[in-house]
């Protein structure tokens, strides 16, 4: 046995370090842009330049590496492009508090100042994600990195821009938006987070003007009353009919408004009869324009009441509203105040309660660009996995409304909007010197930005060179796949289909796959609130990056949430010490002891010897169905249970059975030419497995599989990363040996479980009695030198007829078969019997204690549902323990 070139203990450490940097050494991750390879590209989602990257990056960049590196070994020319968003708003309010730190802040630094600033904090952020994607293994593109405010990106922004204004889908108006008083910007409808919470209705009466009675209006924010240019009920409501056109006093306002007819308003909320501001309610500003009443603000940009407000003037919208509701109580005018739940829109970066605003603003016409992209998705050019995601982006899309693409921050993409003092807007592909209608040279460009999402939304094709027609553009587009959360389909998937049909048209990826949530162990979302968030590096420092990806993808399936346990993390870890084991096993026994070099003669696949064996044969058909299986399974995107699949492969066939098995031949101790012949053929068997199995587990665990690779004799390719993914071959597929090895292994489980009930130490041989028939008899009589050496059973007695000894515990494997293990000389009856009874009372008594548990109404209502289902699971365990202990009382009389 020679010593092997790999150390005996995996650091992954070291390996992975040393492996990222061969890689990128070698350029193999660079795509070749080959015209004949088909193509496979997937753009990655590009992180915000705010910080660290979290759990759930750790999960989308894993899975998007194992499509590439599978789709690379299988020969498609594939590119993964990296890049990162400048995430406009995201970076400004975390820039802002740093200045706020260091005891500064935006007007005092003015627009330039800050813009360097930010420039610098991208900088250091973009290293340090980049660095992390390094850790994770990532095999991106890096020649081809982009950031979505880089020079060629900018400009495909601004002609988009240009073009759509041109085209009179981007427009400038005075309509209602969603304004963060925080962040002091508008915000898209997609970017307010809406609540469900208990609040407070107010029923409010509103005198008429005739003297004649009141209608009583019922509002949850009566602060906003203060801007009231109406009241509206339902054309239909007999109530009310007669009110129609009539005219209230507005109270505390001595403002006259008129009773208007509306078919918004529903009869059956509240009083049938509510208020309306169009100042500061999209619903409200819609009936304002429909019956042309007036547009009051009394809510300003820093959610303070304006001069309009009137006695109000200068208060927080909140302490606003204590002084209305207690100016109404004293007048009487409150009919009653009662709890109320409704939806509440905060901003989705900072949480404040987002506030209804008239604002000028630039828009885009979203139902041009969403038609085209509907109808993708519903011919299937575009295809979700999994498919329960296409109705929710289909709804969205049917129900959209125009895309407030203006924001009042300095961090971003310009709009490339100049106004002159005529009156007249500029909007160009450059920078205008002098106005067309009058020539004045006197102008000022537009101070907002563009939202982040537009730039994004250009990602596909804006990163691979347009707006040039650059060879890239030609080969690469449309990418493949998308990788992503579902909880920006709206953001940015759905605008990524309008902008790729409208510029380049052609939809700009054929699948979406949706990813799930990473949540704790408890099923709780990782959240800093929470404090139970869990940093990606951490795990990569301490387990290794294979680990922590394959903890990720095996507990992952499309659009699911899944949970990250430690215990997961364990099990990775076990198993990539496993792979490196039983690589350094194989290894250490290519020679004979005094050899320096491998004397065996690789495998060929394409001639298989004459002596191959039952195991050698069922180990081809194991490992033929696993390529097969796990190929199957990548297509269809299930890359859990493909790693599954290749995980217990490796683990059970292969290490703990193959390999075992393997040993027989491995240390026979002759040296005649039969015996040499064996070992050559189980030494080559083993290293053509093992090259395979690396092959298999590239994808998914990256590092380790390129090291262990390195290693092998006889490699025709010069790194792993780029090597041929395995093909199933036909004449590898003998059902009927492993039908034999089911059967072999189902005996020896079966003997090592009979075994276990008695505790016996697996040194100690015993005698085993196996009641078999025809071709099964046979088979295992034919491989009794490995069930003895695997079950130590010695003797092992395989016969047609035999009679169960009196004592011997029994396992019934099938028709037919069935095993006997004598226990007479072999246990002390007496102490076993006591030390049955001994556990037969203690399981007793757990399930008393369960049952107590489970009986109490207190423990159920107040204990967490996974807890409860714990403890119900632990039952049933107990109440299976309990049936076989008496069963083995039984057994032995």
């Amino acid at each position: 046995m020679s010593e092997s070139i790999l150390p005996p203990v995996y650091d992954p450490g070291v390996v992975e370090t040393e492996r990222y940097r061969f890689w990128l050494d070698g350029e193999y991750f660079k795509a070749a842009r080959d015209t004949e390879r088909t193509p496979f590209t997937i753009v990655i989602p590009p992180p915000n330049v705010t910080g660290s990257l979290h759990m759930g990056h750790a999960l989308n960049n894993t899975i998007q590496d194992i499509l590439i590196r599978w789709r690379r070994m299988q020969g498609y020319d594939a590119l993964w492009l990296p890049g990162t968003d400048h995430a406009g708003i995201a970076t400004q309010n975390v820039v802002e508090k740093h200045l706020a730190e260091e005891g500064t802040n935006i007007s005092e630094m003015g627009r330039e100042a800050f813009l360097e600033k930010v420039w610098q904090w991208k900088d250091t952020y973009h290293a340090r994600i980049t660095k992390q994607l390094y850790s994770l293994g990532v095999s991106c593109d890096w020649s081809r990195e982009r950031f979505t405010m880089d020079e060629g990106c900018s400009r495909a922004v601004r002609k988009v821009f240009v073009d759509l204004y041109n085209r009179g889908l981007i427009y400038l108006g005075d309509y209602m938006i969603n304004w963060c008083p925080r962040c002091h910007t508008a915000l898209s409808d997609i970017e307010v987070e809406h609540e469900d919470e208990v609040s407070l209705i107010t029923h409010i009466r509103y005198p008429l003007a005739d003297g004649t009675g009141s209608i009583t209006v019922a509002t949850t924010r009566p602060e906003t009353m203060l801007g009231d240019s109406g009241v509206a009920v339902h054309p239909g409501d007999k109530r009310y009919s007669s009110l129609i056109g009539k005219k209230v006093n507005l109270p505390l306002m001595n403002r006259e408004i008129p009773i208007v007819a509306d078919e918004y308003v529903d009869p059956e909320f509240g009083s049938g009869a509510v208020k309306v501001t169009p100042g500061h309610d999209p619903n409200d500003f819609a009936i304002g324009q429909r019956h042309n009443l007036e547009v009051i603000k009394v809510i300003d940009e820093d959610a303070k009441m304006t001069e309009a407000a009137g006695f109000c003037c200068g208060m927080d919208r909140y302490e606003c509203r204590k002084k209305v509701l207690k100016e109404l109580q004293e007048q009487d005018l409150v009919e009653k105040i009662e709890d109320h739940e409704h939806s509440l829109g905060r901003c989705q970066r900072c949480r404040t309660v987002v506030e209804p605003l008239i604002s000028r603003q630039w828009f885009v016409r979203m139902k041009p660009l969403a038609e085209p992209a509907l109808e993708a998705v519903e011919a299937e050019r575009t295809i979700f996995v999994p498919p329960r995601f296409t109705r929710i982006y289909q709804n969205w899309v049917e129900n959209i409304r125009d895309w407030c693409i203006s924001r009042q921050i300095w961090w971003g993409h310009r709009i490339p909007a100049w106004y002159c003092g005529c009156g007249e807007i500029i909007v160009d592909y450059t920078d205008p010197e002098i106005c067309p209608a009058c020539k004045s040279s006197d102008l000022e460009q537009d101070p907002d930005v563009l939202d982040t999402w537009f730039s994004s939304a250009l990602w596909p094709f804006s990163t691979l060179g347009w707006p040039d027609e650059t060879p890239d553009l030609d080969h690469f587009y449309p990418t493949s796949v998308l990788v992503t959360a579902y909880d920006i389909i709206y953001f940015w998937v759905a605008r990524m289909m309008f902008m790729g049909l409208e510029f380049m048209r052609e939809e700009p990826f054929h699948t979406v796959y949706i990813t799930g949530l990473v949540r704790d162990a408890f099923g709780r979302k990782m959240s800093k609130s929470l404090g139970n968030g869990i940093d990606p590096l951490e795990v990569i420092e301490n387990y290794g990056a294979d680990t922590l990806r394959f903890t990720l993808v095996t507990g992952q399936a499309p659009g699911n949430d899944q949970r990250f346990r430690q215990e997961s993390v364990e099990a990775g870890r076990n198993f990539a010490n496993k792979v490196w084991n039983v690589s350094r096993f194989v290894l250490m026994n290519l020679m004979e002891e005094k050899e320096t070099e491998p004397i065996f003669t690789p495998f060929n696949p394409a001639q298989l010897p004459d002596s191959l064996n039952r195991a050698d044969r069922w180990i081809l058909h194991r490992y033929n169905e696993t390529i097969l299986g796990a190929s199957d399974l990548l297509e269809e995107y299930e890359l859990g249970e493909a790693v599954r699949m290749i995980y217990e492969f490796i683990w059970s066939d292969f290490c703990d059975w193959y390999v075992e098995m393997s040993k027989h031949f491995l240390y026979l101790k002759t040296d005649n030419s039969e015996a040499s012949a064996d070992r050559e053929r189980t030494r080559g068997l083993l290293i053509y497995l093992l090259d395979g199995i690396m092959r298999l587990l590239h994808p998914f665990m990256p590092f380790i599989t390129e090291e262990i690779w390195q290693q092998l004799p006889y490699r025709t390719e010069e790194a792993l990363v780029v090597a041929a993914w395995p093909q199933p071959r036909e004449d590898h597929t003998f059902p009927e040996e492993a039908n034999d090895m089911a059967i072999l292994q189902e005996v020896a489980r079966a003997i090592r479980n009979l075994r276990s009930q008695v505790q016996l130490p697996p040194a100690q041989k015993t005698e085993v009695i196996v009641r078999a028939e025809g071709r099964v008899a046979d088979c295992l009589d034919q491989e009794r030198h490995h069930l003895s050496r695997l079950a130590s059973a010695e003797p092992l007695i395989i016969q047609q007829k035999v009679a169960k000894p009196k004592q011997a515990l029994t396992a019934i494997i099938a028709e037919g078969i069935e095993v006997y293990l004598p226990l007479e000389g072999v246990i002390d009856f007496e102490a076993e019997r006591a030390r049955l009874e001994k556990e037969l009372s203690q399981v007793l008594a757990e399930i008393k204690k369960t049952e107590s548990k489970l009986k109490n109404p207190s423990y159920l209502d107040k204990a967490p549902a996974e807890v409860v289902a714990r403890e119900k699971l632990r039952r049933e365990e107990q109440e299976n323990r309990l049936i076989k202990l008496k069963q083995r009382l039984e057994e032995l009389g």
